[in-house]
């Protein structure tokens, strides 16, 4: 039923590691941005700022992109290699679609504004509005939102579970009905 042959034991094990890994270090890793966004905001010091946003920015630059990536990947290989697949649990659709977004974001809008704001910090015009603590707290915020649907399991299955769930059940039902009385299987 899924696309993708299910994993072995070993590689289910495997995949499932690095995926909490990445996932728990995109998670740290924006906190980590969010720290210095909010050690650049409030220094009072420019020198302080500088380093901060330029910090902010070789994190962005080496990890950001490779781990929300990765994160991404893992997740898909997890959920289709094994029999929770990607769109049998309501919470799995969730995450998927908010891991998707945030990769996007992370890509199109986190990055450019790092290095927006690392660059105006070096040339003596560092950013003293709040828009680059909002974003990392939006993404803080989110990813402790799917942490904690990956370990709570709300919601239940999907319709099309569900439906998955009857055939398999009318399969068996059938398959017994057409056996033989008496026969050992």
């Amino acid at each position: 039923m899924h696309p993708m042959k299910q994993l072995s034991r070993p590689a289910r094990r495997a995949h499932l590691v690095v995926h909490v890994a990445v996932s728990v270090g995109w998670l740290g890793l924006t906190l980590g941005l969010l720290t210095l966004s909010v050690t650049g905001y409030a220094s009072g010091s420019p020198d302080t700022t500088v380093a901060a946003y330029r910090a902010m920015k070789i994190f962005s630059d080496w990890l950001l992109l490779p781990v929300a990536l990765l994160t991404l990947v893992s997740g898909l290989i997890v959920s289709l290699g094994t029999p929770w697949g990607l769109a049998r649990h309501r919470w799995i659709v969730v995450k998927f679609w908010l891991t998707l977004a945030t990769v996007v974001l992370t890509a199109f809008s986190l990055r450019p504004g790092i290095d927006r704001l690392a660059a105006d910090a070096v040339a003596g015009t560092p950013d003293t509005g709040l828009s680059m603590v909002a974003a990392p707290s939006v993404a803080t915020a989110t990813y402790f939102f799917v942490t904690a649907i990956s370990v709570l399991k709300p919601w239940g299955p999907t319709k099309r579970d569900s439906r998955l769930r009857a055939a398999q059940s009318a399969e068996v039902r059938e398959r017994a009905r057409k056996r033989p009385s008496g026969a050992v299987s």
